[in-house]
């Protein structure tokens, strides 16, 4: 009995191994690529899994690893440029016929119906735009506009029928089933809140799907870049980190879609001068997910640099407590006692302005905001003082540059400071500006334009002034 079920089991693991296997073949007219490669999507980049080389005029890929239900890549010989893509679905045997770019109107499929409809639907598809495209042209013209407008609404129901019929299919294939899965979300005329109801229900059903493998489509890459770094880009560090915590509790216990998703959106937020509050998002993520032990891939390595970074990030978060500083003027004098606080001015707000005579950019914005400085002397209310911290080591050449330029602010600089400003006010390069209130807390923390300080001051109030 024991012989018997050894073997058993020895034919289903032959049966597994033959099923998986995969004979294919891409015949590409005008192709040059003495070698192809057929790779897996992963976020934005593919992973080469298989290679063919031209021979009689085809590309014959043979494998018996198995390659798993999803869309593949055809990618180039210079491993770098893909050429189209393609399914495995119902058939891992057949050939693909097209010229060298893998044209849907060119395309002919033996042997796999999926790959079949998928380029019949995308020919069709890319025809109807060029007709839409041609007809909306006529709509501007006057003589022609009204049988324009007939044809566009017949083309239009034309193609709604068609969509729909491809859609749903008597039996699933994968890529209407990708289709439809990562359809953009409907919003209903009846909602007032339209941009919030589109936000909160962007992934209504994706990670309902038992689609597997999900990781290793275009689909999801495409529909979480487009939500985090096109939705939400210029949204709040609120907003975004509400919206995170979301769409983290759709894959709670997926470790596999939970680091997928946190692997890519994560570096983007670290020390990011591109959008205000975005360091705030990071720290969220590192406080909420790495840190709690809620990532159990992640090393022991990455941990501890996680916590360092964090534990220096989060205090210069908008809204932490600016730490005070205590420099030396251009008179370097080194007793303590005859050093300049960053915190005591009679002024309403303080901007930190960290920055090196050798940068042409601070070089820019110091001047520039030395304009606006002087522009101010004689204002009732100038509401504000620069603490202009030189980041350079050269210390002759500081005060030499702050004597030439005639540099009205607090300048204070050189080795003899109380803490570690780089380190208290996440100072990575310069120029950097903080902008700290009358309680002294951060209510800026990125370089904003010289000219838009104003305005921010106002905007501030206001805010201050409704709550």
């Amino acid at each position: 009995m024991k012989k018997l079920t050894l073997v058993l089991t020895l034919v289903l693991a032959a049966m597994s191994v033959d099923a998986q296997q995969y004979n294919i073949t891409f015949k590409l007219e005008g192709s040059t690529d003495t070698m192809l490669y057929i790779a897996r999507h992963f976020r934005d980049e593919v992973q080469i899994l298989d290679s063919a080389r031209l021979k009689n005029g085809s590309y014959n890929f043979v494998g018996s690893k198995g390659l798993k239900r999803g869309v593949y890549a055809l990618v180039h010989q210079d491993r770098e440029k893909s050429i189209g893509d393609f399914v495995i679905d119902d058939s891992r045997k057949f050939t693909i016929t097209a010229d060298d770019k893998l044209t849907s109107s060119k395309v002919k499929v033996k042997g796999s119906d999926a790959n079949q409809r998928m380029y019949n639907y995308m020919a069709t598809v890319s025809e109807a735009n060029k007709e839409i495209k041609e007809i909306r042209e006529r709509k501007k013209n006057p003589d022609t506009k009204a049988a324009a407008e007939a044809e566009e609404k017949a083309l239009m129901d034309r193609m709604d029928a068609y969509d729909k019929e491809m859609r749903h299919p008597k039996t699933p294939q994968l890529y209407f089933d990708l289709i439809n899965l990562f359809e953009t979300a409907q919003v209903p005329d009846s909602v007032e809140n339209k941009a919030y109801y589109y936000r909160t229900h962007y992934w209504d059903g994706v990670f309902e799907s038992t689609m597997p493998d999900l990781i290793y489509t275009p689909n999801l890459f495409n529909k979480l870049n487009y939500f985090f770094f096109g939705i939400l880009y210029s949204a709040d560090s609120d907003t975004i980190i509400k919206d995170l915590d979301r769409l983290m509790a759709r894959v709670e216990g997926d470790t596999v879609m939970q680091r997928y998703i946190l692997d890519f959106i994560t570096p983007k937020y670290f020390r990011s001068t591109r959008n205000i509050g975005w360091d705030a998002v990071w720290c969220h993520i590192a406080s909420t997910y790495y840190l709690a032990g809620r990532c159990p891939w992640l090393s022991e390595g990455t941990l501890h640099n996680t916590r360092y970074n964090y534990n220096k990030i989060k205090q210069s978060l908008i809204g932490a407590h600016g730490q005070e500083l205590w420099m030396s003027d251009t008179t370097q004098l080194t007793d303590p006692s005859h050093w300049i606080s960053s915190h005591r001015f009679p002024e309403k707000y303080v901007i930190l302005w960290f920055w090196d005579p050798d940068c042409h950019h601070c070089q820019k914005y110091t001047a520039e905001l030395k304009t606006l400085y002087d522009s101010l002397k004689t204002a009732p209310d100038r509401r504000f003082e620069v603490y202009a911290v030189g980041y350079e080591s050269d210390v002759p050449k500081w005060k030499r540059y702050i004597k030439d330029h005639e540099l009205p602010f607090v300048n204070v600089g050189g080795p003899n400071v109380n803490i570690d400003y780089q380190e208290a006010y996440n100072v990575h390069g310069a120029p950097t500006m903080v902008i700290l209130n009358e309680k002294r807390d951060i209510i800026m923390n990125k370089l904003i334009p010289i000219n838009s300080i104003l305005s921010f001051l106002d905007n501030y109030e206001k805010r201050i002034e409704k709550h």
